[in-house]
């Protein structure tokens, strides 16, 4: 007992010693055991806790406690069979309890046995009286047989389960729940009108669920799941939605719908209808509300037309086309706010930023607006002038968290880092933005900002921040253990197993893929450029003339005293902040390593690097980046059959990527430049590669020049083909640099075919192009190459600061620079009149008559 309420107090030394005391003197005591089980459950050492429980019910073997507790962490380790014994076992000891029989039911359909859970479950209401439940329970019992109907209908048995949902609707408190229900049962069961007239109830209950639309039209036959339809199918969903927008007219799902599969006039007429009101009323999310049509082909095009003459409109006579009533000035404001997200959305950055100016000029206090530029600088290339307008925007608004991160995210994205922390450091809790964003598991910050770290070459923050994320998925993974025995409990049942699944599959949420995929990408930058041991800089230093020494030395000390200043008032802060209202000083845990400098010394980073890509292989395992990353680290690991398994999955989900061809060259090249082989396992490895080689279609009776040219062949006009082509050229063949680099300088960026009405748009794409340009100037070392590359890149990017572009802000005469010299000038100028504490010059002479 004094083990674990040292235990509580955080003293876990001490706690398990006084356990394995207890232990000595007794080990044939179960209650020691049990604590000492629930000493590693604490530690979340789940395994070794279960081997304390089993030790325990050796002895006592039905102990209800120890059982109860045993189940819970086979629940959380995914022991399934041990689960369905444990709940049987508690069942048989405890049979009058109702918990111990929907435990026995669950864990038999966590363990793949739907039916058994079925079984259970009817001879539990078997136990019951006439008159149950009471009203106290009437809830948790209708969720016990809406969750034994999915069970039904899992095990195919549909008739059954919607006769024994009828049977019990009295029974059911949820009475939306058991329509939805008896609807999916219905549609399975083929009873389409039926079902169509329930869905039609549905939605006089709710008219903006889509799902109760996507019902109706697949009831009707009038729904395909790849949004193609026949004239005649359009005619028939046409009148549909015509007659529920009659039914209807406030619903905006009924008006929004139609534009998905309407063509055409009708789309035109359609989309005017949709968009007018929405205009008017100044909804900002209209564009994300419209941008899925954006991938209907000519679509995109039918609403440029549209919102132009909407535009040109209410500009010139301050009226809709074909309506007497006027607008009210605000709907110009939105129609160019519109028009600049379109244009954006096209790749028509000037003419965005045009219109976004012009929307900006008409009403300069729409806080939409400038967080709208910084988007389209964003995409335009120009980070800084992004992050420089989202400030902007956030000073138009402090107490907006989401205007603030957006503007923390823009600083990221432009590497500000301490900049950004600053700003978020505003909607913290006590000023230690690291600590409170961790505790708040804020992601996207964590991932922005070790990516911004990754891009600058500092390896250990931006470990810290990626591994930070992966620690919060594990920690969203330990939170499901208090659900096991509470939603048993409270009877939410159908959740509580969806939450389940949900936790399989965790790591296969974006967040974590990328978290894993910059930790991976940090342990391959570690191997390639090993960090120098304290030996080796010593000795770079004794090579370096005396006055550089001391120059060194003090800069070091400089940053050492910095950093010990930093820590101090980082202290103050926590310790002044750290007191709650009853007095007490919450002290919190130093972090003893901050800026991630223990994370850079591991012994081995490929076996760091593969703890995760084997999380990725599990999770991820249709993505081409995981298995890209898995050829990267086994071709440094020299393990040749698994980089090969790695290349057949690249071959297998896109043979005709780009990172996909470079990866096969380069893997049979390394291979060909390999010795022969000597030992039996060298010999086999061999063997396998002779044989699977004829059965890759690129290489069928080619050589690995032969497939590079005919790799160029089919995909001449991609810019990111060549490039590949060139850089494969390149490592087969290095005296032929010039000629890689030639094929480079000779692709060409055609125009998109488009029938817009403002501006062409060329294919190669910003991120493409400075892929490029740090091709050639690192792996194939032709700075001359690299510096043409960027002039002629400036042209067809003149927003981007990478290829300092003429409108950028990396140019100092550029036209955004002058626009904000003159507006810091005006603002310079009106400050004049005002006094430090605040008053108004121009007003000191004003006085009030009464």
């Amino acid at each position: 007992m004094k083990g674990l309420t040292l235990n509580c107090m955080d003293r876990k030394s001490e706690a398990y010693e006084l356990v394995r005391i207890g232990l000595k003197n007794d080990l044939k005591s179960h209650v020691c055991w049990h604590v000492y089980g629930l000493l590693y459950r604490s530690d979340r050492e789940y395994r070794e806790a279960i081997k304390c429980y089993r030790n325990a019910l050796r002895i006592d073997p039905d102990n209800i406690e120890i059982l109860r507790d045993l189940s819970l962490l086979q629940a959380q380790m995914r022991d399934l069979t041990g689960f369905v014994e444990t709940r049987q076992q508690l069942l048989t000891l405890k049979p009058n309890h109702r918990m111990n029989w929907i435990g026995f039911a669950v864990s038999h359909h966590l363990n793949s046995n739907a039916l058994k859970a079925v079984e259970i479950l009817e001879a539990y209401e078997g136990t019951l009286e006439d008159d149950y439940p009471p009203d106290n329970e009437r809830c948790e019992h209708g969720e016990m047989l809406l969750y034994k109907i999915s069970l039904l209908e899992e095990c195919s048995l549909i008739e059954r389960a919607l006769e024994e949902l009828h049977k019990k609707e009295s029974r059911i408190v949820d009475k939306l729940d058991y329509k939805e229900q008896e609807v999916s049962l219905l549609v399975k069961l083929g009873h389409l009108e039926e079902g169509a007239e329930l869905y039609r109830v549905l939605l006089s209950m709710n008219p903006d669920n889509y799902g109760y639309y996507q019902g109706l039209q697949k009831c009707l036959g009038l729904y395909a799941e790849n949004g193609q339809y026949s004239p005649a199918e359009i005619e028939r969903l046409d009148a549909l939605y015509k007659s529920l927008a009659q039914k209807y007219n406030w619903s905006s799902a009924v008006k929004r719908i139609p534009l998905d599969f309407l063509q055409g006039d009708k789309f035109r007429e359609a989309a005017d209808n949709y968009i007018r009101p929405l205009l008017t009323k100044g909804v900002p999310s209209l564009f994300s509300d419209l941008s899925p049509l954006y991938d209907h082909p000519g679509k995109a095009d039918i609403l440029e037309q549209l919102i132009l003459e909407l535009e040109h409109s209410v500009w010139t006579t301050g009226r809709y086309p074909g309506r007497e009533d006027k607008e009210p000035p605000s709907t110009l404001l939105w129609a160019l706010f519109l028009l600049a997200q379109h244009y954006d959305r096209q790749g028509q950055y000037d003419v965005a930023l045009s219109k976004i100016d012009e929307a900006i000029e008409h009403t300069p206090t729409v806080i939409d607006l400038y967080s709208a530029k910084s988007r389209v600088l964003k995409h335009a290339g120009d980070l800084p002038a992004a992050a420089a307008l989202a400030d902007e925007a956030r000073c138009m608004d402090l107490a907006d968290r989401y205007i603030n991160s957006d503007c923390v995210k823009r600083m990221l994205q432009a590497d500000q880092v301490p900049l950004a922390d600053k700003t978020a450091v505003l909607f913290t809790k006590d000023g230690d933005q690291h600590n409170n964003l961790h505790d708040m598991q804020c992601m996207w910050y964590e991932l922005a900002s070790g990516e911004s770290y990754f891009r600058q070459g500092d390896l250990g923050r931006a470990l810290k921040r990626f591994l930070g994320v992966e620690k919060h998925y594990a920690d969203i993974t330990e939170d499901q253990f208090d659900f096991h025995s509470y939603c048993l409990r409270k009877m939410t049942l159908r959740a509580y197993v969806e939450m389940l699944k949900f936790q399989d599959r965790l790591h296969s949420h974006a967040y974590f893929h990328k978290a894993a995929v910059g930790a991976i990408r940090c342990y391959l930058k570690l191997y390639d450029t090993p960090l120098k041991s304290t030996s080796e800089e010593d000795d770079e230093m004794s090579k370096l003339p005396s006055s550089q020494k001391k120059k060194l030395r003090q800069k070091q000390r400089k940053a050492e005293a910095r950093a010990k200043k930093e820590a101090e008032g980082k202290n103050e802060e926590s310790n002044a902040g750290g007191v709650s209202k009853s007095g007490k000083r919450h002290v919190k845990p130093v972090d003893p390593d901050p800026h991630g400098e223990k994370l850079l010394q591991v012994e081995d980073p490929m076996l760091e690097a593969t703890k995760y890509l084997k999380l990725l292989q599990k999770n991820s395992p249709e993505s081409l980046e995981t298995h890209l990353l898995s050829f990267e680290v086994n071709m440094r690991k020299q393990k040749i059959l698994l980089a090969f398994q790695a290349l057949k999955q690249l071959l297998r989900l896109n043979a005709e990527h780009p990172d996909s061809h470079r990866s096969l060259i380069k893997f049979f090249h390394k291979v060909a430049s390999m010795p022969a082989p000597v030992t039996d396992s060298e010999k086999l490895i061999w063997s396998v590669l002779e044989a699977e080689r004829p059965m890759i279609s690129q290489l069928q009776n080619k050589s690995l020049v032969e497939a590079n040219k005919n790799f160029l062949e089919k995909h001449q006009d991609s810019l990111m083909h060549r490039a590949a082509v060139a850089e494969m050229l390149y490592a087969l063949e290095p005296d032929k640099k010039s000629e890689a680099i030639k094929l480079i300088e000779e692709s060409t960026n055609n125009m998109v075919p488009k029938n817009g009405a403002l501006g062409p748009v060329r294919e190669w794409t910003l991120k493409d192009c400075i892929t490029v340009s740090k091709l050639l100037a690192t792996i194939l070392g032709d700075p001359a190459a690299a510096l043409r590359w960027k002039g002629r890149c400036a042209e067809y990017f003149p927003y981007s600061t990478y290829f300092e572009g003429k409108c950028s802000s990396a140019v100092p005469n550029s036209a955004y620079n002058q626009k904000g010299r003159a507006k810091h000038s005006e603002e310079q100028e009106s400050a004049d009149s005002i006094a430090v504490n605040g008053k108004l010059e121009a007003f000191k002479g004003l006085s009030v008559q009464s």
